[in-house]
Order: C-alpha cells, then structure tokens, then sequence
C-alpha cells in the first residue's frame, strides 16, 4: 500500500513552511502568536515526513527549480540532517508553545519575537539541507540575523550590549569563513560540497582554506577562548531566545563544522584535531569552573553551555582512528541530549526569575509550589548535562569513552569524567535550593519588583519539566537514533556503530 505524500518534496517544505509563516507574523502582527502555532505544527509535520522519508527510502535529493549542481542549488537530507532536524522541530514546539504563555501581551517585544523566531527556524532547517558551502553561508548569516536581533529583544541595556558583542563575533566567524569558501572556489571554480569531496587535496590553498573554515565556525560554536560572547547573549535575553540559543543555534555552526569534517576537508595530520581537541578540553574545565563562580542563575546555565560545547570537540582527535564511527555518533547524541537539557534549564530559570523577580542564586528558595516544577526540571535536565544513567546525556559520554578506549587516547578520558564531575556540583549547588524556604528578597536590576510571585502558567511549566524528560527518556531510545544517523552519509561510510 502506497503511504500519502511519500513523493512530496518534504525537503522544500520543510523550509519554506517557516519562512511563509515569519512573513504572514510581520504582517499581521496582531495575529502573529496563532501565525507561529500554525506555521509551527506545519513545519513540525513537515520534518518529520522528511525523516519517514529517510529512514525507510534513504537519503533524499532535490533540486530546486529542476536545476542541480554545479549550476542550481541540491538539498539533501541524510541521516544526519534528518537527526538536527528532528531536534530543531522537538525544540521549536515546545519553546513556542512556552512563548505563547510568557508573551501573554501583545506587546512589540511579542510582535517581533514570532516573525523572527520562524525566520531564524526556517535559515536553521535550510542550513541543514543545504549542501552549497556558499548556500550555507547565506543560511549561516540567516541565523546569525535572527539570533542577534531575538537577543536585542530585551530592550535593557544588557539585552542591547550582549546583541552587539554576538553581532560583531558573528560577524567575524562569517567573514572568515566565507574568506575560506573563496579559496576553494578558486582553486576548483565549484562550491558544491559533493563534487568538492572529489576534487580537494592536502595542498596549500585547500588546507589554508580549511584552517579558515573551521576557525569561523569555531567562533560561532563559542569555543574556548573565542567564547565570551556567549553568556552575556544567553543570559540577558528573554527565557524562550536563551532556550533557542543554547539549545539550537550554537549547533548550527559545529553542525556545518562537523559535515565538512567528514565529507570535504582533506585532514589526514592528526596534529590538527588534537588541538581542536585540547581547546574542547579547556572549554570544558574553563566552562563549569566559571558556572561555579556565578550568582545567576541564567549566568550559570550560560556558562555551562561554555563547557558543554567543549565535548563536542573531542570528537576530532578520534575522527582518523577506527573508533571514528563511535566518536561521531556519540557527539551527535550529545548534540541531541543537550539541546532538549538545556532547553529544559533555561525555560526553567525564566520561570523561577519571573515568578521571584531575581535570579541571585544565592536568594533564591522553592518554598512555593509555584516554581516546584521549575525546580524539578533544572534538576531532572541536569541529570543529563552531568552524564547520569539513563539519560542521553550518559549514552553520549559512554560513546566518547569507548572511543577514547578504542583508539589508545585514554587521556581524553580525563576532561569527560572531570567535567561530569564539575557539572555535578554546580548542579547540586544550585539543586539544594529547592529544598530552602521561598525568600523573594530584592527583586535587584534584573527582575521587576511587581512581578515576583506572579502566577506562571501551566504551559510554561510543564513544557520545561517535558524537555527535561525528554532528555532522561532519549537514553532509551539511542538504538533508534543510532540506526538514522547510518541512513547515507556519512556515518555509513564509517561503518556501523556498536549501541553501550
């Protein structure tokens, strides 16, 4: 029996469905939170046709307007593109359906906050298609855009100075990068990744190339020490752009870091990942000591991103041995873990700052049962972030394990364990907490004094606890996850990857 629509161009639609939603909340800006829940349920049917459509038919290719490669633009969805998607489309409705409660008003704050939400979703979706490295650029700088502009939206001077800071890094990871995409392009006259793979060599101009490439990406990753922009952005903006940044848009970038990696760049010296590798590990020690430093709590969280990203580079000094599969898979695991963790951190640190108008660690108190369910989702999300059975978050640092055991690097075992070790107690010092009376206090500059002890709604508590389940619940279905990354390329190349 013939399934509906399993012919549809799912890999357009996944795309344009937002950007035709953004549209229609600009223009008609009174409408614009049921424009985002409408465009949201469309795109999330979308993506998740698309990934039917991997996993049971293989890779999927399109041309747009009938013209490929080298001359029109090809979007490819594989096993990879079809997990980032999975994650975007997972996050995306539930942080709309949070926005839906916190911008109760319709406020410009709120206007705004739909048409670029959806214009940053869909340069997302694009980027994960796109297999162009100048189309990737464009869809780059998309959600570079957006991401500034959704930091901004604050108003405060904070809002306005972390946007700058991000705008001006973002901006010199772009050009970098794009300074690497014009050495290519002129040493092989295409800019299509998949005839590129054929034709780049150990030669100086492609190795100069990649050296520029992967240090704009690296900028717009936030690795250590080209990481400063980050929480500032990440902790002045408003719960649901601090979720979407942490959780999201820092993956974009390794994300194109990562698919370069293994299907262009010509890395054969090993010299080149372990230094990636060492700056994941000082992103790592450098992150959790700075989150055990902070009185705030969106500040903590922030910084913890700082050392989270650093796992995702230690997958390069194991990318040329024969745990190369093992190491991949388990860094995109810990992509998808931490998305839904630090997602669920966030929104939960908006809901206790809006409901005690503070968030100073140190006066801060779950007494009340309005925050209870706060508190139980920055605690249950930080059973993954630490690495603790049987979340995805432990899944994933047992991959990197095993790789680092396999390939003979035992010393990479050292920042894994170390920064689980770190993790758990900037966690634990923020999770006895929840066992001390509520104290208000002072709402100080970041809150709003006529805002603490506000009545938070029940989306905007349940949808953090809901991605903190999340997390724990996506340990159990790593074989699953694990299965569609082997869908094309690349991890089918490597070879199949061995589940704990």
């Amino acid at each position: 029996m013939e399934t509906p629509f399993a012919d549809s161009p799912w890999t357009v639609w996944a795309v344009f469905t937002p950007m035709i939603g953004a549209v229609a909340a600009f223009l008609w800006p009174r409408r614009a939170a049921l424009v985002g829940c409408l465009a949201t349920l469309a795109t999330v049917g979308s993506v998740f046709w698309l990934i039917w459509q991997v996993a049971q038919l293989g890779p999927q290719y399109h041309a747009m307007g009938g013209w490929g490669a080298p001359l029109g633009i090809d979007l490819h969805a594989d096993g990879l593109s079809a997990a980032m998607l999975l994650t975007t489309a997972l996050v995306g409705a539930g942080v709309t359906l949070y926005a839906t409660a916190y911008f109760q008003q319709a406020t410009e704050t709120a206007r705004f906050f739909w048409a670029l939400w959806l214009l940053l979703w869909s340069a997302m979706n694009a980027l994960f298609l796109s297999g162009d490295l100048f189309n990737l650029y464009v869809t780059l700088e998309l959600v570079g855009v957006a991401s500034v502009a959704l930091v901004a939206l604050a108003g405060n001077s904070d809002a306005l100075t972390g946007a700058m800071r991000y705008f001006l890094l973002s901006l010199l990871g772009s050009l970098t990068y794009l300074l690497g995409v014009a050495l290519l392009y002129g040493a092989h006259g295409t800019l299509d990744i998949g005839l590129l793979s054929d034709l780049v060599t150990p030669a100086p101009a492609d190795w100069a190339a990649t050296g520029l490439i992967v240090a704009g990406l690296s900028i717009k990753t936030a690795l250590v020490p080209l990481h400063f922009w980050l929480p500032p952005a990440h902790a002045a903006a408003p719960a649901p752009v601090s979720a979407l940044l942490s959780a999201l848009v820092v993956k974009t970038s390794f994300y194109l870091l990562l698919r370069l990696w293994l299907e262009l760049f010509p890395v054969t010296a090993p010299g080149f990942g372990q230094v990636l590798g060492l700056l994941g590990a000082l992103a790592i020690f450098w992150g959790s000591f700075q989150a055990l430093r902070q009185a705030r709590l969106k500040l903590l969280v922030a910084y913890s991103t700082v050392a989270q990203i650093g796992y995702l580079f230690l997958a390069f000094p194991l990318a040329l041995t024969t745990a190369a599969a093992t190491a991949w898979a388990g860094t995109v695991l810990f992509i998808l873990s931490h998305a839904l963790a630090k997602a669920a951190m966030f929104l939960a640190a908006g809901n206790i700052l809006k409901f005690a108008g503070h968030d100073r660690i140190a006066d801060l108190g779950s007494g009340s049962p309005g925050v209870a369910l706060s508190w139980a989702a920055f605690g249950i999300a930080g059973i993954s972030i630490i690495g603790l059975p049987p979340s995805a978050g432990f899944a994933a640092k047992w991959l990197l394990l095993q790789a680092s055991f396999a390939s003979g690097q035992w010393w990479w075992l050292i920042p894994i364990i170390g920064g689980s070790l770190l993790a758990a107690a900037y966690m634990f010092k923020v999770a006895g907490l929840a066992f001390l009376p509520n104290d208000q206090g002072d709402p100080g500059d970041l809150g709003d004094p006529k805002a603490a002890g506000v009545r938070l709604s029940r989306r905007m508590k349940w949808t953090a606890l809901g991605f903190a389940l999340g997390a724990l619940a996506m340990g159990f279905a790593t074989p699953q996850i694990l299965a569609l990354l082997d869908s094309g390329t690349p991890f089918a190349q490597l070879g199949a990857v061995g589940v704990l």
